[in-house]
């Protein structure tokens, strides 16, 4: 009995897939968890922004004020901004201090969750 290839390569592709998440150091894997917990607070920020913009743009001042002020409201929110601190204290953490990160693995994954946060939102 012969194996088809393509579930072979389908196992070999699901391992590697599991790989980076063990690569990062601690500190890498707690700041993609706390993105993933914050993916709708930024996706929400994200629409609220382009909301103001097109409300400028189109002259409704009103309701742009608004806008804002749920914007900022978003942000004022205590677990919100309770992980928002904690991932600017892993942010220091991770850097090297020259605008780059000590290990990039760390970086390929926030990145990496970083564009499918942002695909998620469309």
């Amino acid at each position: 009995m012969k194996r088809a290839p393509g579930i072979a390569l389908l196992a070999v592709l699901l391992a590697c897939a599991g790989m980076p998440a063990r690569a990062l150091s601690p500190e890498g894997r707690e700041f993609v968890e706390i993105l993933k917990k914050l993916e709708p607070v930024h996706c929400e920020k994200r629409k609220l922004r382009r909301a103001v913009a097109l409300a400028e743009a189109e002259g409704r001042a009103a309701e742009a004020r608004a806008l804002r002020e749920r914007l900022a409201a978003i942000g004022r929110e205590p677990e919100t901004a309770r992980l928002e601190r904690r991932l600017a204290e892993l942010e220091k953490r991770l850097s090297d201090g020259k605008g780059g990160v000590r290990d990039p693995r760390d970086l390929d994954a926030i990145s990496f969750q970083n564009r499918l946060a942002f695909y998620r939102c469309e």
